[in-house]
C-alpha cells in the first residue's frame, strides 16, 4: 500500500530560553543562561517547514506545550496565586523554575515513538509518548504530548496513542530520537531499529562513564510490544557508550535513516558489524537491501559531527528516487564536515542534494533539524483521517508568522522567567493558537 511520510515539526513556543538543563547535551550546556530570541527561533522553524512543504514533502506541526508548568511547581510545595508561585520559585529554586519553563518540547523527535500501520499487528499507526524521565525539565512533557497526539490522531480506526511507559530508570525512553525505520518504501512493511544506551537488568553490559545513557533496552522492547511489531523485523542495537561520553546524547546525533539508507558514523554503535548484520537480515525479510552509508572517523571526527550536528539531519526521499539531506548551516562551518558533504553529493550515491537551513536558535539549545521533527508515515486514508489544521500550507504559514509577530518577544533573559507577565503572554498566545489550528481546549 502506498504511503507518504509526514514530518511533524515542533512549533517553537513563546518562552524559548537557554537554561542549559540537559547534562550530556554539549550545545545546551555551552549556552546556559544566555539571552534567547523566541521570535527568531519560531520564525526559523516556520521557514524550514514552509520550504519543505513547498518542495512537496509531507509537512505538519505539533503545537508548543503550555509554559510555565505550574503543576510541577505546585507539586513540590510552591503555593499561592500564579504570580506568588513564580516569585517564590525564582527566589528559592531558580533552576526548578527554569525546568518549569523548559523549551525542550520543540524537539518533537522526543515526543513519541511511531510505528506505521504497515508494521503493526492490528494495521493501525501506533504512537507511544516518551516518558523522558532522565531529566526533570522533560519528565512532565509526555502528558501534553499524548494529549496533542490524541487530538491530531483521534480516529481510533486508524490510530492508537499509548501513554508513556512507567517513569522509572528501567524504562527510560526518549522517543524517536533513538528509533529509526528502514524499508523498501514508506507504505511497505519495514524494519524498526531501536538504539539503546544501556540495559537496566544486564549489569555486565557496557555503559557510559561521564554522561547518562537515556534510553534503555527494556523501554525499547516495551514500545515494540505495545506497537505489535514483528520480532523478525525488529532490531535492537546498543549505542557506543564512548560516543555518549563525547556528547552523543541520542542516536540521532550520530545516525539517521530513511527508506533503505542508514547514514551513520563508524563509532555510532557498540558493535558495528553485528548491528549491520542484524539489519541486513531483517531487511532481507522485507525484500530490501540495506544501503549503509558509513562516515569514517578519519574523515569526520566525532567532535566535529557533534559540533555540526551532521547526523542530526533529515534524509528525505525525492520523487526521482534520490534523497536530500536537510542540514543546519553549522555543517558548512566545520571544515571536515563541509568537505565530506561535498564529496557525498558528488559521489553518485543516493544522497545527491543538500538543503541548508538557519536554525541557530535551536542549535544553540542543543537540537538540529532531526530533533525538530517527528516522522509519521501515513496512507492516503490515514492522512485524510488526521486533523488537517496542523498540515503546513502557504496560508497556515502566513497565519502563524503573523501570530508569532504579535505574541513573541525578541529577547528573553533568564531573569524574565520570574515575570508573571511572561506567563500571561504565553497563555494568551497559546489560547489563540489552539483556535488557529482548530484544536480548541488543547490547553485547558
Amino acid at each position: 500500500m502506498s504511503a507518504r511520510e509526514f514530518n511533524f515539526d515542533g512549533l517553537v513556543g513563546p518562552s524559548h530560553n537557554y537554561a542549559g538543563l540537559s547534562f550530556g547535551n554539549v550545545a545546551s550546556f555551552s549556552n546556559v543562561k544566555s539571552a534567547s530570541n523566541p521570535k527568531l527561533a519560531a520564525l526559523q522553524g516556520l521557514a524550514k517547514m514552509r520550504a519543505l512543504a513547498a518542495r512537496g514533502f509531507g509537512q505538519a506541526l505539533l503545537p508548543p506545550q503550555d509554559r510555565p508548568n505550574f503543576r510541577l511547581l505546585r507539586s513540590i510545595g510552591f503555593t499561592g496565586t500564579d504570580a506568588e508561585v513564580l516569585s517564590k520559585a525564582a527566589r528559592e529554586a531558580p533552576v526548578i523554575l527554569a525546568c518549569a519553563y523548559s523549551a525542550s518540547p520543540m524537539w518533537t523527535a522526543n515526543a513519541a515513538t511511531v510505528s506505521p500501520s504497515a508494521d503493526s499487528a492490528d494495521g493501525r499507526t501506533h504512537f507511544t509518548a516518551a516518558n523522558l524521565n532522565n531529566k526533570l525539565h522533560r519528565a512532565f512533557e509526555h502528558e501534553q504530548s499524548a494529549r496533542a497526539l490524541r487530538a491530531i490522531f483521534k480516529d481510533e480506526k486508524h490510530f492508537a496513542v499509548h501513554d508513556a511507559l512507567p517513569g522509572t530508570p528501567a524504562f527510560g525512553d526518549e522517543g524517536a530520537a533513538n528509533h529509526t525505520r528502514l524499508c523498501r518504501e514508506h507504505g511497505s512493511a519495514g524494519v524498526e531499529l531501536f538504539v539503546y544506551g544501556r540495559s537496566e537488568f544486564d549489569a555486565a553490559a557496557p555503559a557510559p562513564r561521564k554522561y547518562p545513557a537515556r534510553q534503555t533496552l527494556e523501554a525499547s522492547q516495551a514500545v515494540a510490544r505495545l506497537h505489535g511489531l514483528s520480532a523478525e523485523r525488529t532490531v535492537y542495537v546498543q549505542q557506543n557508550p564512548d560516543v555518549i561520553d563525547q556528547g552523543v546524547f541520542h542516536n540521532d546525533v550520530i545516525a539517521v535513516g530513511n527508506a533503505n539508507a542508514l547514514f551513520y558514523h563508524e563509532q555510532a554503535f557498540a558493535d558495528e558489524a553485528g548491528a549491520l548484520d542484524q539489519l541486513r537480515r531483517a531487511m532481507g525479510a522485507v525484500g530490501a537491501d540495506l544501503n549503509a552509508i558509513r562516515v569514517d572517523t578519519a574523515h569526520v571526527p566525532v567532535a566535529d559531527a557533534v559540533a555540526s550536528y551532521l547526523f542530526n539531519s533529515q534524509l528525505l526521499s525525492k520523487a526521482d528516487g534520490k534523497m536530500a539531506l536537510v542540514i543546519p548551516h553549522e555543517c558548512q562551518e566545520v571544515g571536515s564536515v563541509a568537505r565530506y558533504l561535498e564529496n557525498l553529493v558528488a559521489g553518485g550515491g543516493v544522497v545527491d542534494e543538500l538543503i541548508h537551513f538557519d536554525l541557530r536558535q535551536s542549535m544553540r539549545n542543543g537540537g538540529g533539524p532531526a530533533c525538530l521533527r517527528l516522522r509519521v508515515a501515513l496512507t492516503d486514508a490515514e492522512a485524510a483521517a488526521m486533523h488537517q489544521g496542523v498540515v503546513m500550507t502557504e496560508a497556515l504559514y502566513h497565519t502563524l508568522v503573523a501570530w508569532v509577530e504579535k505574541h513573541y518577544r525578541d529577547r528573553l533573559e533568564p531573569a524574565d522567567l520570574a515575570d508573571p507577565q511572561l506567563a500571561i503572554e504565553v497563555h494568551n498566545a497559546l489560547e489563540e493558537l489552539s483556535r488557529l489550528l482548530g484544536l480548541p481546549g488543547l490547553y485547558d
